[in-house]
């Protein structure tokens, strides 16, 4: 069984930094794409940055400049790195991977449980 423990998230004030971490568990055989979503209150869950296998990186544009998404595949562990943050960063962040664990063939979508983060003064 495949499972995502979130860590990092906290509360910060506007224009600090946090660094979200993601840990893969299980017997995995294959993971490709790692992203990150969130969702703020009475919002919908939204994108917001992906890495690839090859380490391809993609960022909605809200956050591109200030965000930093990378992967330590031998651990498989990703992050996210939280610079500059706004007050509308606020909101739930889950990490989210597809990957194909043991047994399988084919590939599966995985979520963490969700870490709070909050900004502000």
């Amino acid at each position: 069984q495949v499972r995502l423990v979130e860590s990092g998230g906290g509360l910060v004030q506007p224009g600090g930094s946090l660094r979200l971490s993601c840990a893969a568990s299980g017997s995995i055989f294959s993971i490709r794409n790692m992203e990150w979503y969130r969702q703020a209150p009475g919002k919908q869950r939204e994108w917001v940055a992906t890495i690839t296998t090859g380490g391809t990186t993609n960022y909605v544009g809200s956050v591109k400049g200030r965000f930093a998404i990378s992967r330590d595949s031998a651990k498989n562990t990703f992050y996210l790195q939280m610079n500059s943050l706004l007050p509308e960063d606020t909101a739930v962040y889950y990490c989210n991977i597809q990957a194909v664990p043991a047994g399988q063939t084919y590939y599966s979508t995985y979520w963490g449980q969700g870490t709070q983060v909050t900004v502000s003064s």
